[in-house]
This record gives structure tokens, sequence and C-alpha cells, in this order.
């Protein structure tokens, strides 16, 4: 067993996302209102770390309890007004629900096997009969084909394989014609090496551009020979740091080597990337998706990590990039840009530790991020060792997470992106539940009420909306097209050699969690290659497409996707309490099932969901009250309520009006 956890140490600290920072405690639901971000000092909280009342500045002097394991809540003789409904100030993008486009994957038009911008013009009614409102199209920029668009070429061009600016624009009239919204990807933590400012950074020392990234001197060990900077890590295997002998300096790329990172303390960049945002905006973009935009402000020095993998060379070095000491400059400059064109911004945040930094990105008063992915739920099944070592979720982590980011986001008037899958993630049901054919279509419903009816804006992923599963157990690794996959994989048969139990540990974790499921071809048609193209596809399209496709579903009542254009249509016509409401989780102990009330003071809506394979019996909180009780949307035919016990049937879920 140790060696198996050094293998995985090892071979995880290669892993994109695979070892978070650690997580705000998870108790931890309201820390301090908008109008206080920067006066929390001068309030009296209570310390649960020893159950003291103290003034927030001496609690960490007076309590030795990691500040992570901590509850902080106010003061019974706190005057802060308790948020009701009406606090919220309301905002187009926060009534929508967006639709989320992995272009290489989703429909190609020429038969070259890849995704393109014409194939995604095809379908524009499609996401107009679903019922979402924006269309996020991930990144179609021109790149060399390192990391699937995340490494960029041109900003202000776009790639031969995915079609034209001309296309583009005409997705914009398009989606716009049809009353929808249309979001970017924007990529600045890091540029593609094949980039002219790269190419210019690199040419020589005393060139213009060689403080648009971030360059260091090597260090050297007690035995002269030459090393990195610092013991920084990348995501994708190694050093942090590439080498370049023709200028003698090292790079920083917190990614693929292939992936410099930008220097944002460079005044240049900033306005560079101001233009770039400008450029979009005024063609019509309705907003970005900012990739991993918390990364962009790096610590002073660029100290050494703390070393938490003691057997890797390299170690995580979150502490000194995620949400950096100017990040919230950055961020302010941007969402000025913003505000101009009435556009909005979700960023992709990981590795957010601090709840005090969370409301400062996504706070309503401090305009700079409109709301923010965190990744607690997506790594709840990662081990100790990182995204692929073996864990199992907990129904009690679920609720905790879900509660914590509800209570806190409405409390502190921030606002959440609600999401379970996209490009980096796996399947959901084959995920955290059952894709067998009696289960799956039910678990399939029971995920989009579980998350339709939280409070924030909801991201559906191509092919959630049809229950989309992983690609099936039986293919071999030769299917696999990832680079995180593949890289784990080749490190780790280094490491393992002929040890064939951790090898198949490994492949029963990438047949869980590999980005590739998530990156199969959307499956439209029970024609050859699920009408996705008549080429030979990228990637391999899931065996069973010619069951589980679009055009069978939208002409089928009751299929997954009838579902999801339910559940979307229900949440707009209830937006009062289910969008602006407040969130009330129930039955917090139960490691079976998910209810929760959403209420405005007028309206209550109650949602439960089982969320395993089995018939559990519940009995409803009698803080719930029946008397008139109104079904409003359920994944089985017949659902009686009459009882205050229920016998819930494997995933069933159900939408209530009280």
């Amino acid at each position: 067993m140790k060696f198996f956890t050094a293998l995985f140490a090892l071979a995880s600290a290669t892993s994109v996302m695979a070892a978070a920072a650690p997580t705000i405690d998870q108790s931890l639901v309201q820390l301090v209102s908008r109008d206080e971000i920067e006066a929390l000092e001068a309030r009296q909280i209570q310390c649960f770390g020893c159950q003291n009342d103290l003034e927030a500045e001496s609690v960490d002097a007076h309590c030795s309890t990691p500040w992570t394991n901590r509850t902080v809540i106010e003061s019974p003789t706190s005057t802060i007004k308790q948020p009701t409904a009406s606090h919220f100030k309301q905002a187009w993008w926060k009534e929508a629900s967006v639709y989320q486009i992995y272009p290489s994957s989703f429909k190609d038009s020429n038969g070259d096997g890849i995704g393109d911008i014409p194939g995604v013009i095809e379908k524009l009614d499609y996401f107009k009969q679903l019922g979402v409102d924006i269309v996020w199209l991930c990144p179609i920029y021109r790149w060399p084909q390192i990391d699937m668009g995340y490494d960029v070429a041109d900003y202000c061009d776009i790639d031969p394989q995915y079609g034209t600016m001309a296309d583009v624009e005409k997705i914009i009239d398009g989606l716009h014609a049809r009353g929808l919204k249309f979001l970017m990807d924007l990529v600045v933590n890091h540029t593609s090496d094949q980039h002219e400012w790269f190419q210019q950074s690199r040419s020589s020392r005393d060139n213009p551009y060689r403080d648009w990234y971030i360059w260091r001197k090597p260090r050297y060990d007690e035995n002269g020979e030459r090393q990195p900077p610092n013991n920084w890590g990348s995501y994708f295997r190694g050093s942090a740091w590439e080498y370049d002998s023709d200028t003698d300096e090292y790079y920083l790329h917190i990614f693929a080597k292939e992936q410099p990172d930008l220097n944002w303390e460079h005044p240049p960049v900033r306005d560079a990337v101001h233009k770039i945002i400008r450029f979009w905006l005024d063609k019509g973009v309705d907003g970005f998706r900012m990739d991993v935009i918390n990364f962009i402000s790096k610590a002073n020095g660029l100290p050494d990590a703390q070393v938490t993998i003691p057997s890797a060379q390299y170690q995580y070095g979150h502490e000194h990039y995620a949400c950096g000491p100017r990040l919230h400059e950055y961020l302010g400059d941007i969402g000025k840009i913003l505000r101009e064109y009435n556009a909005f911004s979700v960023g992709e945040m990981p590795a957010v530790e601090d709840p005090k930094e969370v409301i400062k990105s996504v706070g309503e008063s401090r305009g700079e991020v409109n709301m923010m992915f965190h990744f607690e739920i997506v790594d709840m099944d990662h081990g100790d060792e990182g995204k692929f070592s073996p864990r199992e979720w907990a129904m009690k982590d679920l609720k905790s997470i879900v509660n914590k980011w509800q209570t806190f986001m409405y409390q502190n008037q921030g606002w959440n992106a609600l999401y379970l899958e996209n490009h980096d993630q796996a399947r959901t049901i084959s995920r955290y539940t059952s894709n067998r054919p009696g289960h799956r279509v039910v678990a399939a419903k029971m995920f989009s009420t579980f998350l339709c009816f939280q409070s924030g804006t909801v991201f559906v992923y191509q092919g959630q909306e049809l229950g989309m599963a992983n690609m099936p157990n039986d293919w071999e690794m030769a299917e696999y097209r990832d680079l995180e996959t593949l890289n784990h994989w080749e490190e780790l048969k280094r490491l393992a050699g002929s040890d064939e139990a951790l090898l198949e540990i490994a492949r029963r974790e990438y047949r869980l969690k590999s980005r590739d499921h998530a990156r199969t071809p959307v499956q439209w048609d029970s024609t050859p290659n699920a009408g996705f193209t008549t080429g030979t596809p990228w990637i391999r399209v899931n065996d069973d497409y010619q069951t589980w496709n679009a055009a069978a579903q939208m002409t089928t009542p009751g299929s997954v996707f009838n579902y999801w254009q339910s559940a979307l249509a229900l949440r707009k016509e209830l937006k009062d309490v289910v969008v602006y409401g407040d969130f009330q989780l129930l039955d917090a102990e139960n490691e079976d099932i998910f209810a929760y009330i959403r209420s405005n003071g007028k309206q209550q809506v109650f949602i439960v969901c089982n969320f395993r394979d089995r018939q559990i019996t519940w009995e409803i909180p009698t803080t719930v009250d029946l008397g008139s009780v109104k079904v409003l949307l359920k994944n089985y035919p017949v659902l009686d309520l009459t009882q205050g016990m229920l016998d819930l049937r494997p995933f069933e879920s159900f939408v209530c009006l009280l």
C-alpha cells in the first residue's frame, strides 16, 4: 500500500487540477456581508474552534484550530440584517441557462471528422427548442493542437479547422435573431508557444516582448547542476519551468510546456488583453468564460511551493498563484469593460480556499466576475493522491458543499455557476450513479432535477440533455485522446512496471473520470457515426448511439431531452423563487436522499432526489406542509404524496409547489 500511495503521488502530480488546494470549511455559510468585506475585523464573531466570542482580528492568535477547520458565524449581537429574496439585484444572466459546446465533438459539416462552426450553425434551432438562453463555445481561436484550443496562437483569428470569422459572425447573428446570447472562452493566463508574442519573447533577452512572459535565470545545486527557478510542478507533468538554451533562462508554464504563462505584471500585456476583449464585444459577443482566471497574478518573488507530496520532485504551487496579490485589480479592470457592454463573465477559479477571496471576486458590489466555477463537487471522488486515485463520493460531502455555496452566496450577494458536466468532467450518470439500461433515463432526469432548481446560473454540457454516458468499459487505452489521461498513463507504466493490479486500478479510474468521456461526439441520430460526421471521427463515437440520440429523444414524450426542456421552462416560470429565493437543505444527515426547499416569502418549492439505485423509504420532515401540494415535475409516471412516508424508487425525483 505504501508503494501504491507513492506511485500515485508521483503520477498524480501531473494530473490537471488533480490535488486542489484545501477547500473552505464545509459548514461555513456566512462570513461577511457585501458592504463589510474589508471590515470583518470590526465585528463580533464566534470561533467554533474553541466556542468563544472574540474580535475577528484575534481569531488566529486566540485559537490553534486551523482556519479551514473553523466555522465563523455572525454574533447574536450583530446588527447585520438578514437578506430577503428582494436583496438580489435582478440580471439577465442570473435568470439564464447556458449550453456549452465543445466544438471538435459537436457537429462536423465537411466530413473531416472534426466538429466545426458551420456544424454549430446547423443546430441553432436545437438550442432554442431545448430552452437555453446562452450558447457557450469553447475555444475556436487559431491553435497548434496541443490542448484542444486552450493553447491560443492568435486571439483574433479563427482556426481553419473550425471555420472562418464570417462563420462566427453568422453564429452571433443567428443566436441574436433567436433571442439567444453568445458566450466565448477567454484563455489569457497563458498562450501557445506558437503565438507571435512568445516567438518574439524567446528570440532574445532584449526583445521588447521579453517581459510579456515570465522568464527567470536557472538555479544551480551543490553539484553545479542547472535546476528550475523554483519547485513548482506543471499540471501536465514535470516542472512548471522549461529551459530555453538560446537565452539561458527558464519560462513559466503552469500547464503544458507549449502553454507559457503571460506576465500580467507587465502593463502592455493587460492592455493587449483588454483590446482582445473589446474586439470580441464589438463583434456582438455577450460575455466570456475566463479560463483559470485566478491564476493570472503570481506571488512576488515566485517562492518555492509548500511540500505537500514528499515523494514528488515538483509540488503544486497554488498558494503562490491562485488568487495572487493583484488578482482583484486585474479582474476589476476587466469588469469595467464588460459593464460598458452589459456583458457578463464566469470565472473558472480552481484552488480557491478562502471564502473572503471568493466573495471579493463574485460579490455584487465588487464588479469583477459575475459568477465562478468551483471544483468541490467534481472533486468529491478524487483520492488523497489526486484525480486518478480512488475515492468513493459521499452524500454528506455533496450536501455540505451544495448547502455551503447556496447559503453563502445568497447571504453575501454572490452568484453560483451551477454545473455537473463540462469538457473536463466525465458523464454524471456513469460517474456518480448508474447508466444501466433500467436506471439510465431516471438517473439522468434526477440530475436535471437536482441541478435546475438551485440558485445560480445553470450550465448544460452538450449531450447532458440526452443522458450521454461514459465510454464503454471494454474500450482499450488506444481509444483515449486526452493529454491529461495519456500523460498519467505513461508515467504510471514507467513507475509500476509489470504490476498489473496497479495498472488496472488506474484504468478503472480513467473509466470513471477521464476527460475523454465528455469529448466523444454528440449523438445526433442512428445513422453511421451518430450523424456527427460523414468521415472518420477524431475520437470514437460511443457504441450506444443507435438507441441514445437526439433524433429519437426529441420526438419521444418522456425522454431525457423532454425532461430537460420541462425543467428549464419551469425554472423560468418560477424565477422569483427558484432563481432569487433562499435555500433550505432538508434532512441533512440522510445518506440517500437529497431534498431542499426554495422560498421567497410568497412561494415554496419542494425538491426531492433519491441518489440510490434501490428503493428508499423516506419520512418527509414535519416542517414540510403538504396540505396544498401541487406536483410540477417528476421522473416517474405516478407520484403519491398523501402520506408522510415515501417509498422512493431508484433515482426518483420530483418538484412540488407547496
